[in-house]
């Protein structure tokens, strides 16, 4: 018995080691070295930008000693499918699927994209501390349809879960990253030719879908020793058809008007309102800027990801949307609000939805 306690405890510290990902060496550190975004070594914002406002201390007085209610006193209603829910693509062409947090299933003119799929029960490099969910998956991983790419926006753990990256990687799903995060992958044994890492401006191809890789204003890390030596991003994709953006995880930015003028207009925008504050403005925008951002992009449809999942701000849970949904009222912007599982088909959606978070 002792002889198994010890080698569970062994499999664990491996998992938590390989869980911290790669560092950027070789071919791959002298393309960061040749890249716009990098500077002294690290990747940088084009933007001046902080990553925090207020001191540690009154962070951490808060982080303890706030009284908001940071996770539902409820149990989040979610619409659980399977993969024959799939089986018949979308009648517009273009469907999206919130799974929680920012990881959203998006079927865009007969291909599925996965933005920053987070399955794991914790956003943590271990099983047994750290942020844990507040609902589970709507759909449980074996269940998922094909899915033809996932884009990830940055290498933090709410964002980046190795468990999930190495069950698609099995199933021969390909992967868009910025520069720098296929040394994660690799080390997560992710075969290379299913590894496309990209810069701000470059794009992939995949059939008749491109994705391109464009700014954001964050910072990335996975080992605090090692911050900013991969990049962050945010992503466009545009088929035949459809257009289609996501934030990752960003401060407000000028970069947006400009993506919005060079990709836009879009069907449907996926942007980030949680974890928000005031101290941490800079690298998290806050609710009404998200719904500034989606102005920018020229979007038909927003679709708020970056919330309701994982305690991982001083905000009451509920207050992102109640934020964002006042300042898309105001600005006459249609938000759309899923329950996570719930289909949203832009070209049909109805706006101001149902406040079921309200019974929570």
């Amino acid at each position: 018995m002792l002889a198994g306690a010890v080698l569970l405890i062994l499999l664990r510290s491996t998992e938590w080691l390989a869980s911290l990902g790669g560092r950027v060496t070789g071919a791959r550190l002298d393309r960061a070295r040749h890249s716009p975004q990098y500077r002294d070594g690290k990747f940088r914002n084009a933007e001046p930008t902080r990553m925090a406002t207020g001191s540690y201390r009154e962070m951490a007085r808060r982080q303890f000693f706030g009284r908001e209610q940071r996770e539902p006193v409820g149990e989040i209603p979610v619409v659980h499918r399977v993969k024959d829910d799939y089986a018949k693509p979308p009648a517009s062409g273009l469907r999206a699927t919130w799974i929680g947090w920012a990881s959203v299933l998006v079927e865009i003119d007969g291909k599925i994209v996965m933005t920053d799929p987070v399955w794991s029960e914790r956003c943590s490099p271990s099983t047994l501390v750290g942020p844990k969910r507040f609902h589970a998956p709507p759909i449980a991983l074996d269940e998922l349809p094909h899915v033809d790419l996932v884009v990830i926006s940055h290498d933090h753990y709410d964002h980046l879960d190795m468990v999930t990256v190495k069950s698609l990687a099995a199933r021969g799903t390909h992967f868009a990253v910025p520069i720098g995060i296929g040394a994660h992958l690799e080390r997560w044994q992710i075969p290379a030719a299913q590894i496309h890492e990209l810069d701000w401006n470059e794009s992939f191809r995949l059939g008749d879908l491109t994705v391109t890789s464009t700014p954001a204003r964050h910072y990335s890390g996975r080992n605090p020793l090692h911050g900013n030596e991969t990049l962050w991003t945010s992503w466009v994709m545009k088929g035949p058809r459809h257009r289609v953006f996501f934030s990752g995880d960003s401060g407000y930015s000028s970069a947006f008007k400009r993506i919005g003028d060079e990709h836009g207009p879009f069907d449907l925008t996926l942007i980030k309102i949680g974890a928000s504050d005031p101290t941490w403005t800079e690298i998290h925008m806050a609710p009404e800027e998200a719904v500034q951002t989606h102005r920018d992009l020229r979007g038909a449809v927003m679709l708020p990801v970056h919330w309701g999942t994982f305690n991982l701000a001083f905000h009451a849970w509920r207050d992102p949307a109640d934020r964002a949904l006042a300042a898309a009222s105001k600005s006459g912007v249609r938000l759309v609000v899923p329950k996570p599982g719930e289909f949203v088909e832009p070209s049909t959606a109805a706006a101001n939805p149902d406040r079921w978070w309200d019974r929570l």
